[in-house]
């Protein structure tokens, strides 16, 4: 038994490093499409690069719903969230000797309606419990027409960010010198690499989690969570190191946008049905709001994320980890239904 979970873990290892790989390729021919079609900075960041370098959890969602394992998807897409919104942006302002900088943009319309996003799949959520009740008390099934919901709204930021290309003229040397269909190439072998490796990765996890006893929900909001995330802190990283700090936090708040209000129901509607537990729901999503204000207020502070800001970013993710242990240790604090 341990030989297999030994194995496993390797497994997981390998997995993992596929994933960054193929999330290289797949961000690098995003981001140089985008400039090669003249998109704006923001659109960039919030849309071509986020959509890339989420692949990683949009392709764990779908694994995990036709394996019968929503809920390690779902864990999977909370934890990257509250992942996304403490640890990358910290890592992208510490990775920098100036501070990080934002723009009124990026805060009033990005974060805010990246907030909108949080409030509005947990409403989805509390629909569920409300008119499809499960059988264990404060659970409910999230249906096909029910995934529509926050679609919907994802198509609302499509038309918003749409509006803003519009508006915008790019440079005539932008894309100048880029091999579109090279690009194009890279881009399809970076989802096929993703694809195959966060297969591996699912299962793997799951064996590890089942030989623990960890719920599934939990294992995705940890281990699951932060191997699919390391694609979206590269780039981040990257980019402010680029001093392109609007970009390195747009990436952040889309990628948050797209898996909140894509890629779950995208599960959603593969298997059918998901049943929610709205008593695990709600104080996981709790912690993400405080995880967004947190992050809103420091990027709205003379709009840049200083090196004390980074470290309290950090130190709240910390705060996060521990609590979620302490909960799997055996419910030592109470407020997850762990039983």
């Amino acid at each position: 038994m341990a030989a297999n979970l030994l194995v496993e873990a390797a497994v997981i290892a390998v997995a993992t490093g596929a994933i960054w790989k193929g999330s290289d390729w797949l961000e690098t021919s995003s981001e140089r499409l985008a400039a090669y079609y003249g998109l704006p900075e923001v659109v960039q960041g919030a849309i071509i690069v986020a959509v890339g370098s989420s692949f990683p959890e949009v392709a764990t969602v779908v694994v995990a719903a036709l394996g019968g394992s929503m809920p390690l998807g779902v864990g999977a897409i909370v934890g990257s969230a509250i992942f996304n919104v403490l640890v990358i942006p910290a890592a992208a302002g510490l990775a920098t000797d100036d501070p990080l900088e934002s723009n009124r943009t990026l805060v009033y319309k990005e974060a805010q309606f990246y907030m909108l996003s949080v409030s509005v799949l947990l409403i989805t959520f509390a629909l569920a419990v409300i008119y499809y009740p499960g059988r264990p008390a404060l659970s409910g099934v999230v249906t096909r027409p029910l995934a529509l919901v926050p679609l919907l709204l994802y198509g609302l930021y499509i038309f918003i960010q749409y509006q803003d290309t519009a508006d915008h003229e790019a440079g005539t040397e932008a894309g100048s010198g880029i091999a579109v269909g090279r690009q194009w190439l890279f881009l399809a072998l970076g989802l096929g690499v993703i694809l195959v490796a966060v297969e591996r990765l699912v299962h793997s996890v799951g064996v590890v989690g089942r030989a623990a006893g960890i719920q599934e929900f939990l294992l995705g909001v940890t281990v699951l969570a932060a191997a699919t995330s390391l694609p979206d802190t590269l780039v981040s990283v990257r980019a402010a190191r680029q001093d392109r700090g609007v970009t390195s936090l747009a990436n952040v708040l889309g990628s948050n946008t797209f898996d909140l209000l894509v890629a779950i129901p995208l599960g959603v509607l593969i298997a059918g049905a998901w049943t929610v537990d709205f008593a695990m729901a709600v104080p996981m999503f709790g912690v993400l709001t405080a995880a967004t204000i947190l992050l809103f207020t420091a990027l709205r502070t003379d709009l840049v994320l200083s090196e004390f800001e980074s470290y309290a970013l950090l130190g709240a993710y910390a705060l996060f980890v521990g609590w979620i242990l302490a909960e799997t240790a055996g419910g030592t604090v109470g407020l997850l239904p762990t039983g």
